[in-house]
């Protein structure tokens, strides 16, 4: 059999998506009603975004922070501990038991744990030469 691979479409990236939820909800079922909750925030100055956390609460309350940024001249000033304090607040409000993200050795490892989160796992060389960190924060505490 010769298969051909393709580059995939966006209606194909949303077909292989809802093909993997439903087989893990085969497997586990889902703890929340709606699968994937996005939990979104930022913060403006002047009608310009200077902060912002991208995440999203998943299928068995889990939070996962994809992004969080603070623009380089508010940072150390409280921007991103708010952020987070906001998401874990609202997340909590959806009966979230853990929140995990990542992050690499040139960016906010220190920041994280300083606001509760423990490294459960570190990739080498993600870049070259650089480490990324895996992060959790358990809220069963």
């Amino acid at each position: 059999m010769k298969l051909e691979i393709t580059e995939c479409k966006e209606s194909d990236v949303e077909t292989i998506g809802k093909e993997l939820t439903s087989y893990n909800r085969s497997k586990v079922p889902f703890t929340q009603d709606i699968p994937f909750i996005k939990m979104n925030y930022k913060i403006e100055e002047n009608g310009k975004v200077i902060a912002g956390i991208i995440s999203v609460l998943y299928c068995w309350n889990c939070l996962f922070i994809d992004l969080l940024f603070v623009e380089e001249k508010y940072r150390n000033q409280g921007y991103g501990k708010a952020l987070l304090q906001k998401v874990e607040y609202e997340a909590k409000k959806q009966k979230c038991h853990l929140i995990h993200l990542d992050t690499f050795d040139f960016q906010a490892k220190e920041f994280y744990m300083k606001n509760g989160f423990e490294v459960f796992g570190i990739l080498d060389d993600c870049p070259k030469g650089h480490r990324r960190y895996y992060l959790k924060k358990s809220l069963e505490k």
